[in-house]
């Protein structure tokens, strides 16, 4: 059975669309994965971009949008909500339809990183690193028995980790 997760940023254009592509890789037939912003900037950054195309993605198959496209009852029903933004952490989120799991992934903003394209593009590895590390960790779980308050757990413990004990 797959799985609906969707990455919650402010801006929806660098650390929740990485998220998105690499769910949609590492979780191929069990996550079925989205992402948005609650301010989205409508394009998205350059650095990811080029960090997609490296990467073998498509960057047109992304784009920033509002969480509001994944609100209301007759959106798309999610297991997970994942916020990667410290500021969309904080913010009053929509009422997501189903019952989402919801945990914080927090990590910097890797658009924020540097002034060099080289320093930029190091900062969007690292991103994809931690975050791949954290997928992983997310799809070693018994998604099919695991539910509640101990999915709640397993995800934030995800989240708490340290990157430089996970990436």
């Amino acid at each position: 059975m797959s799985r609906k997760i969707l990455f919650l940023c402010t801006g929806n254009s660098a650390r929740s669309v990485l998220a998105e592509a690499l769910a949609g890789r590492l979780g191929e037939g069990r996550l079925e994965s989205y992402s948005a912003g609650s301010q989205p900037k409508g394009k998205i950054n350059p650095g990811a971009v080029r960090w997609l195309e490296a990467n073998g993605f498509e960057p047109t198959s992304f784009r920033s949008k509002s969480w509001d496209e994944f609100a209301g009852q007759d959106a798309v029903a999610f297991d997970f909500i994942i916020t990667v933004c410290d500021n969309a952490a904080g913010e009053v989120c929509p009422i997501w339809p189903g019952k989402p799991s919801t945990a914080h992934w927090g990590m910097p903003d890797p658009a924020d990183a540097g002034s060099t394209e080289a320093e930029n593009d190091a900062a969007f590895a690292v991103t994809a690193r931690v975050l791949t590390a954290r997928l992983e960790q997310l799809l070693s779980l018994p998604l099919d028995t695991l539910s509640g308050p101990a999915l709640k757990e397993r995800l934030a413990a995800i989240g708490a980790a340290q990157p430089e004990t996970i990436a």
